[in-house]
C-alpha cells in the first residue's frame, strides 16, 4: 500500500460496507464490491447512492463482481456473522494475494476463524461505530453524525495498518490504529452484548430496557466486564452504564432490528461467544446464560 490510490474490495456492500465503499471511491480509490449477481449488476450500473447529513448526498461509481478475481490492497468484510462462511466463498485466498482482510464483524471469535482460512498476518480486525442502513441495493442512508473506526491486528505489520488507517481517515471516517487487538474486541463486546441481548429478548428500545430492566442491565454489564477482565480487556461497568444512559431512549440494537425483520440473529456470535469465553476462564455469567437460552427458545418458536 505504498501508493496513495488503493484497490479495495468490499464484501457485503450493505449499510456499513456500502458506505465505506462509496466514501473510498469518492476520494479516488478503486473499489470492487462483492455481492450476488443482481446486486452486483445494480452497483455496476448505478453506483452507490449515499444520503447523509454528515457527508452530504452523493453517488459514487464502483466496480462489482460476484467473486474476487485479482489481488487487492485490502478486502473489507462487512457481512453479518451468520453469513460469513457463505460470503467468504467470494474471496478465494489465492485471489486475495497479500491484501489485508479487514472484518467489521460483531463478536470476538471471527479473527481466529479467518486466520485459520487465510494467512494470519493479513487479518486486521476493525470496529466501527456508525448508524448506516441499506434501504435498497446500492442505496445507503447514513444517520449518525460520525463514523469512527478502530483498526487493529496483533499479527499485522504496523506500517500496513497505518497505511490503511490513513486512507480510511482521509475518506471521512475518523480512524485510529489500536495496538492491543484483544482489548479492542472486548471493549466492543462489553458494550454490545448487554444491549443486543436485552433489547432483543424483551423487544424494547434502550430507554425502556434501562428503566424497566435496569437490575438485569447492571448485572449483565458486571458479567461482561468480568469476562473481559479475564482476557486482559477493559472492565468499566459503571462507565458503560453511564454511556447507555446518555443514548437516546429510542435506540435499538442491530440484533433487535434483525429479529423484528425476521432475519437470522447473530446470537451465537455475540451471546454464544460470550458464554464460551466465560466458560474457558471459569467466570460465572448466569444472567447472560439465561438470556441466551431464552433467545434461543424465542428464535425457534
Amino acid at each position: 500500500m505504498a501508493n496513495n490510490e488503493l484497490t479495495v474490495a468490499v464484501l457485503g456492500p450493505g449499510g456499513v460496507g456500502g458506505l465505506l465503499a462509496a466514501l473510498l471511491s469518492r476520494v479516488g480509490h478503486r473499489v470492487i464490491c462483492l455481492a450476488g449477481e443482481e446486486t452486483a449488476g445494480t452497483l455496476r450500473t448505478h453506483g452507490i447512492q449515499v444520503r447523509s447529513a454528515h457527508f452530504g448526498d452523493f453517488t459514487a461509481p464502483v466496480e462489482a463482481d460476484t467473486e474476487l478475481r485479482e489481488p487487492v490492497d485490502a478486502c473489507l468484510i462487512a457481512v453479518k456473522a451468520t453469513a460469513l462462511d457463505t460470503a467468504l466463498a467470494r474471496v478465494p485466498a489465492t485471489a486475495l494475494g497479500d491484501g489485508l482482510l479487514v472484518p467489521f464483524l460483531n463478536g470476538v471469535e471471527h479473527p481466529a476463524h479467518l486466520r485459520a482460512r487465510y494467512t494470519p498476518a493479513q487479518v486486521a480486525p476493525a470496529i466501527i461505530r456508525v448508524e448506516s442502513t441499506r434501504t435498497a441495493p446500492g442505496v445507503i442512508e447514513h444517520g449518525s453524525p460520525f463514523v469512527e473506526i478502530d483498526l487493529t491486528g496483533d499479527t499485522v505489520p504496523r506500517d500496513r495498518l497505518d497505511a490503511l488507517a490513513t486512507a480510511l481517515d482521509a475518506a471521512g471516517p475518523t480512524t485510529r490504529v489500536l495496538s492491543d487487538e484483544t482489548a479492542a474486541l472486548w471493549a466492543k463486546m462489553t458494550f454490545l452484548a448487554p444491549l443486543a441481548l436485552l433489547t432483543t429478548r424483551y423487544g424494547l428500545a434502550l430507554g425502556d430496557v434501562r428503566t424497566r430492566h435496569r437490575p438485569e442491565l447492571t448485572a449483565l454489564l458486571e458479567e461482561t466486564a468480568a469476562v473481559s477482565r479475564a482476557y486482559g480487556g477493559p472492565s468499566d461497568p459503571a462507565g458503560a452504564l453511564a454511556r447507555y444512559d446518555a443514548f437516546t431512549p429510542g435506540m435499538k440494537s442491530s440484533m433487535q432490528r434483525d429479529a423484528e425483520a425476521g432475519r437470522p440473529l447473530e446470537l451465537d456470535a455475540i451471546g454464544g461467544a460470550l458464554l464460551r469465553a466465560a466458560e474457558r476462564q471459569g467466570v460465572a455469567v448466569p444472567v447472560a446464560a439465561r438470556l441466551v437460552r431464552e433467545l434461543e427458545e424465542q428464535d425457534t418458536n
